[in-house]
Order: C-alpha cells, then structure tokens, then sequence
C-alpha cells in the first residue's frame, strides 16, 4: 500500500467522521461535559461534573478535551478529537519502535496497520474515554524505557519518567503500575537485575517534578481528594468483591479475541510463523513481557472494563504482524488463507441477521432499522459485504502485499458505518441528542432542571448547565453531592414534591429522566404541563 493511501485512508477512518454521530451516553457526555465546565468555571484544578466534585480521575485527560474545545468548539468532534489524536501517536511510536529494532521497514509499516486496524482499538480511538490517551501515554513511557535499555542515554529515562507523570495525571497509579509489571520481568529475563536499582531514580524524579505541582494544589483545595481517589478508585476496584463492574478473571479473553477483529482469524498463520529463534530477539521478548504481564494483572483486578486492557494492543499488533510475515515469507500460506475464508464466511452471519431483520422481526422481536433508514441499512449491509468480498480476494491472492493489503482494508466500511449507519434505535436511547436539544432550548433561563441519573451528562452538556437537581438515583455524583453545598441537588420524592410546589408560578420545573423511572412514580407526582417522550426518555415541565 503507497504511503500517500494509507494517511488518507487514515485520516478518513480516523479523523474526518468524529463529529458525524452524535455523543453517547454516558461516557462520551461525561469526558465532554466535564472540561466544559472546567472552561466556563476557569477552574482546571478540581474536576467537577454537573458543578459538585467529581474525583474519579486526575485533570490530564480533561485538559486534552478542553483545548480541543477551545481550539475547534464544543461539539462531537472536539470531544473524540484527543481519542484518536492518542491512538495515532500510538501508532507512529509502535511504527518507530519496530523499524528501529527490527530493522524492517515492512514489519514496521504492517505492525501499525494491523494496530489501527484492530477492532477495539478502532471502537475506542474514536470515542471519548481516557483510557486512549493514557494508553498512548503508557505506549511513550515504555518505549522510553525500551530505548534507554538498548543505548543507556539517560535522556529517555527523564522521558520515560515525563510520560509516566502526565499518565499519573490522566488515570492515576496504574501509571507506575503497569510499566513496573512490563520491566522488572524483562530485566530478569534479560538476566539485568542490576538495572533495577540503577534504572528507577531518574524517572521517579522526573514524574515527580510534573506531577507534584497538581498534586499538591488538589490537596490544598481538596483535602479528601487522594484519600478517595486512592482508597475507592483504585484499591476497592481493584480487590473489592463488590467492587464497580466487577467481571471473572477470564473476561478478558474474548475481549482480546473480539478487539483483535480481523487479525484473530489469522492468528493461526502468526504463531506458526513465530521461528524457533524468535525469543533470542531482545525486542520480540520486552513485547511479550509487554502483552502478557499487563494482560495478567488486569484479569486478576476485579472490577472489569474492555478499555482497560488498551495498552496491551501495541504490543500485541507487533507479535501478530511479526508472525504473519514469517509465515508468509517462508513460502507457506495455507492458513493464513484459511484464516482469510473463515473470516470471509464469518461476515454472512452478519448480512444475513441486517437481511432478515430488515423484513421481519426475527430474531430478537426489535428491527434494527426501521422503514426510513434505508440508507443506513444499506451502508451497514454494504460494509459487511466488503468486509467478505475483501477477505475472499486476500485468500487468493498470489503476492504477500496483495494478501495483506486487501484483508488490512476489509473492515475499513465497517468503520465508516460505525458514523454513518447508527440505528436510531440506538441514537434515542444512547445519546437523545435531537429529543433533548429540542426541549431545552425551549426552556426558560430560570427554568429549574432535574434530571434521572442516566441523562444528566447530556443534560448538562445541551443546557449549558451545571446546577442540575438529581432525581431518587445519583450514583454517579453520590460522592460530591455528600459535600454541604451540594446535598440539596439530590431529591427524593418527596423533596421533588416540595420543589415544584414552592416554585409554582415562579419558576418551572422540568424533569428529564428514564421513561420507565417516570412511569414508577408519576402516579405520585402532578399533571404536567407539558409531557413528551421518545419512547425511552421523558420530559415533563411543572
């Protein structure tokens, strides 16, 4: 593939549809909403969602957000912007890493494809979270290492102890976490245990001088800032049985099987392709200690997320790309080309459930698409089509960059639909952006707003607001609404009551919530004036 194509396709997938959709609900709203508050408060020290203390992460990740706000607005767009800006950085240090310690220009170029390509690194390159920029940050920080390890300048530990600080700074301890479980196996493997006394002293000092200026304001505004932030988002998720989206240790198993779509059906052809010689290269070893050892600790914690284990995939891409070109290049091809009809065959699952589903009910009672997204159907069912097509063509291929070019480019249509052909099935329900744009803007400026739990990112995000009541369920700011001057943002029922009648005539009341949350209380609360749904959301006006 020229170079001129892929940064266009690049730039395509990457880069040109991330404001095309609409923001998702509710980690989208949420790591939008929240430097949006930090800009319109001026306070980018304490993080605060919907206006109380919110102190699930440090500020990196909502600084990231906020100057791509101040730079191109507040819109989808900016929002995802620093998720792919990092994804891509990822690539480029894994392209570097790989041609300089490989020696092979091809590997290089085919580790990054087979990176930017894989299906959770895409899914997540292109959403708003922070786990893609503290990725890209943990990518920087032990490449650094890697490089120092290879010719001992002590300029890349004074990096690999920068880019470890601005990861403490975006997601906290797991900064020093992860890069501790990557080296100390691979010194010892390497038979270098000297190095793990010598090498710690200057990066601890150099994420130390970056971090330390933060860290100390937050503790001076903020007393119980590191108590909460260390105790319950890290040690309780970590090792709570009750701990938040707690999942058993094999979780991560189908995740890396799924996230690694195309690539997984291949995988066959790369571990045949791993030579008996492939763990005398210092490189491929650090890789595996990479993979693996994060990969381990992530599937012993017990709180669970498909993001957490983003940092593995560098690596990971490297080992897949480097054992397809060996396969390939000893002359054999019979299972990658296996691998190739299988994932072909693979994607009629998927044309036949859009088929079906599109005419009938079946399988589930819910059509994905109704009778006016056609297009949208028609996109989705086209990029499974290519996707197919395209592996069928690399099967029979005769030349390696030919077989490898057309099963890289098979589920780039996919990644276009994934802006375009969203169903509104789930646009109403994940994100309500035109249900709820068309409400608030109608509402008075001293209107008062409460909100269920589940909206109230997006609540925030459309009204400009960050004063929002909290409906029976605020377990998303629980903590910040136990302060003083917040508790009185949480009402029950009755508190709710008692709102709408002290400011009758004065001010309305609107509330925004879960329909069926309405439906569970609304024979206890008055007639509204106004009362409108879009079938998974209600707003009401008192």
């Amino acid at each position: 593939m020229k170079k001129s194509i892929f940064i266009i396709l690049i730039f395509l997938i990457y880069i040109l549809p991330l404001g095309v959709r609409p923001l998702m609900m509710p980690d989208e709203y949420r790591y939008a909403e929240i430097p949006r508050e930090m800009i319109a408060s001026n306070d980018f020290a304490v993080p605060h969602l919907n206006g109380v203390r919110y102190f699930e992460k440090p500020p990196f990740g909502y600084w990231f957000n906020a100057v791509s706000m101040l730079v191109f607005g507040e819109n989808a767009f900016s929002a995802r912007l620093p998720s792919a800006i990092s994804v891509l950085l990822s690539g480029f240090i894994l392209f570097f890493l790989v041609k300089r310690f490989s020696k092979e220009y091809d590997l290089a170029v085919f580790t990054t494809i087979v990176f930017i390509t894989c299906l959770e690194v895409f899914g997540i390159g292109t959403f708003s979270v922070l786990d893609t920029i503290f990725s890209f940050l943990i990518t920087a920080s032990i490449a650094s290492f890697f490089l120092y390890f290879t010719n001992r300048k002590k300029r890349f530990l004074i990096l690999f102890g920068l880019f470890s600080g601005i990861a403490f700074l975006t997601k906290g301890f797991l900064a020093f976490a992860i890069p501790v479980i990557v080296i100390v196996p691979f010194i010892l493997w390497e038979k270098k245990w000297k190095d793990l006394f010598i090498i710690p002293w200057i990066p601890l000092l150099s994420a130390t001088l970056i971090s330390l200026p933060w860290s100390i304001i937050v503790h001076l505004r903020e007393f119980d800032f590191w108590n909460y932030f260390f105790w319950t988002e890290h040690i309780k998720r970590f090792s709570a049985e009750d701990a938040q989206h707690l999942e058993p240790i094999w979780y991560f198993i189908p995740v890396i099987i799924g996230g690694t779509f195309p690539w997984a059906f291949v995988s066959a052809s790369a571990i045949l392709g791993w030579k008996k010689d492939f763990l005398k290269d210092t490189f491929t070893k650090f890789t595996i200690c990479w993979f693996i050892f994060p990969l381990l600790f992530f599937s012993i914690a017990k709180g669970k997320l498909l993001t957490y284990i983003l940092p593995c995939f560098p690596p990971l891409a490297f080992l897949l790309a480097k054992g397809i070109l060996n396969y390939l290049k000893s002359g054999k091809k019979k299972s990658f080309d296996n691998g190739a009809l299988a994932m072909s065959a693979f994607m009629l699952i998927p044309i036949a459930i859009l088929i079906i589903n599109y005419f009938t009910p079946f399988p589930d009672g819910i059509k994905i698409y109704n009778s006016n997204e056609f297009w949208k159907w028609a996109f989705l069912l086209s990029a499974f089509i290519f996707w197919a097509i395209s592996s069928l063509i690399s099967a029979y291929s005769p030349s390696i960059n030919k077989k490898l070019t057309f099963y890289a480019i098979s589920p780039i249509c996919l990644f276009l639909a994934y802006n375009f052909a969203v169903p509104d099935i789930i646009l109403d329900n994940k994100s309500a952006e035109n249900f709820l744009k068309s409400h608030i803007k109608n509402l008075p400026e001293n209107s008062l707003i409460v909100s269920g739990d589940d909206p109230m990112h997006a609540v925030c995000w459309f009204s400009k607001r960050n004063d929002i009541y909290l409906f029976v369920d605020a377990s998303e700011i629980s903590y910040g609404l136990n302060y003083p001057d917040a508790k009185h943002r949480f009402l029950n029922l009755e508190k709710f009551l008692s709102l709408i009648s002290e400011n009758k005539g004065v001010k309305p009341v609107a509330l925004i919530c879960k329909k069926h949350l309405y439906e569970s209380y609304s024979p206890k609360l008055p007639i509204p004036k106004i009362l409108d749904t879009n079938n998974y959301f209600i707003f009401a006006l008192f």
